[in-house]
C-alpha cells in the first residue's frame, strides 16, 4: 500500500494600518485524522497571542478559537503538521438512484442535499445537471458534471471574492477552487446527489522525493455520497491523492474557512500566505 508522509507548514502575517487594540479569530488549519490520513502532530503559534481554546465543530473539524489583546500592529499565525496519506480501500459499489431518494438517506444526509446561500443554481447551471442526471448512477453523473463545470470555468486569481456565490462565479466564467467546488456542489444538490465541501491543503509538486520542499496551496474539493464518500477535484479534474490533505469538511467554504475573525482597530494594510509542503517519507 503506498503511503507519503508530509510536513505541512501554513503562515499568514496580517498587517494592518495602525495598532489593532484587540482581536478574535476561529482557525481551521489542522489536518484531519481518519481512514488513509493520520495527523502525526500538529500545532498553531500565534502571535501575540493571549488566550486560545481548542474544540471540534459541528462537522468534525478542529478549530483553534484565539484572541489577542494588547496593541499590536501585527498578527502572525504558523500552523505546521506531519500527515501520514495512505491508499484507502477500495470505495464501495454505487447505491444508485434509488438509494438516494430513500427516506432514510435523505434524512440522515439533509444538511448536504439541501441548498445554502452560497450553492444556488442558475438556469443554465441547472439545465447542466439535469442532463447529467440521465447518467446510470450518481458517479457517472458527479463526473459529467465535473468535466462541464471544468470545461466551462477558467481558473484565474483575483476575479471573484471570497463571498462570491456559485452564481456569482458561473456567471463570470472565471473563479478559484472555492468557486469551482461552489458550483460543482450547486449541480450536484439540485439533483439529489449528497455534496460536501472539503478544504485542505495540497502539494503543487506530485513526485517530490524525501527531504524535499515545494510550494503548497490552500485547496477546495468536494465530495459525493453514492454508498461511500466519493472525492472529486473539479478545478483541476484529477483524482484526489496522496498530495491532498483535508483540514475540514462541510456544506460550503463558510463551515470551513481556515481563518475568521473580527478586530477593533484600523483596516489591514497587507496580507502574506504562504504554504510549504516537505516530503518527509
Amino acid at each position: 500500500m503506498s503511503a507519503r508522509r508530509h510536513r505541512i507548514t501554513h503562515k499568514t502575517v496580517m498587517r494592518y494600518d495602525g495598532d489593532v487594540v484587540a482581536s478574535h479569530n476561529e482557525l481551521r488549519m489542522t489536518p484531519l485524522s481518519e481512514p488513509g490520513q493520520t495527523t502525526l502532530e500538529a500545532r498553531i503559534r500565534v502571535r501575540p497571542h493571549s488566550w486560545s481554546n481548542v474544540y471540534t465543530d459541528h462537522w468534525g473539524t478542529s478549530v483553534m478559537a484565539v484572541e489577542s489583546q494588547g496593541a499590536h500592529d501585527t498578527l502572525e499565525i504558523e500552523a505546521t503538521s506531519t500527515v501520514e496519506r495512505s491508499e484507502t480501500v477500495a470505495e464501495a459499489a454505487g447505491t444508485g438512484w434509488d438509494a438516494l431518494a430513500n427516506e432514510q438517506t435523505i434524512d440522515a444526509l439533509s444538511e448536504l442535499i439541501t441548498q445554502t446561500p452560497r450553492t444556488t443554481t442558475s438556469e443554465e447551471l441547472t439545465a447542466i445537471a439535469q442532463a447529467a442526471r440521465e447518467k446510470p448512477t450518481p458517479r457517472a453523473a458527479a463526473q459529467a458534471i465535473s468535466t462541464q463545470v471544468h470545461k466551462r470555468m477558467t481558473y484565474a486569481k483575483g476575479v471573484t471574492e471570497v463571498s462570491d456565490t456559485a452564481v456569482d462565479a458561473w456567471s463570470k466564467g472565471q473563479g478559484v477552487c472555492q468557486d469551482f467546488a461552489h458550483i460543482t456542489l450547486a449541480a450536484l444538490r439540485c439533483i439529489g446527489i449528497p455534496a460536501r465541501y472539503v478544504s485542505g491543503y495540497v502539494a503543487r509538486e506530485t513526485d517530490l522525493q524525501r527531504g524535499e520542499s515545494c510550494p503548497g496551496d490552500s485547496h477546495a474539493w468536494i465530495e459525493i455520497w453514492d454508498g461511500a464518500w466519493l472525492p472529486y477535484d473539479p478545478t483541476n479534474l484529477t483524482p484526489v491523492g496522496l498530495d491532498h490533505v483535508v483540514v475540514g469538511r462541510g456544506r460550503d467554504y463558510d463551515d470551513v474557512a481556515p481563518f475568521r475573525g473580527m478586530y477593533a482597530g484600523p483596516e489591514v494594510s497587507e496580507l502574506d500566505v504562504e504554504i510549504t509542503f516537505t516530503r518527509v517519507s
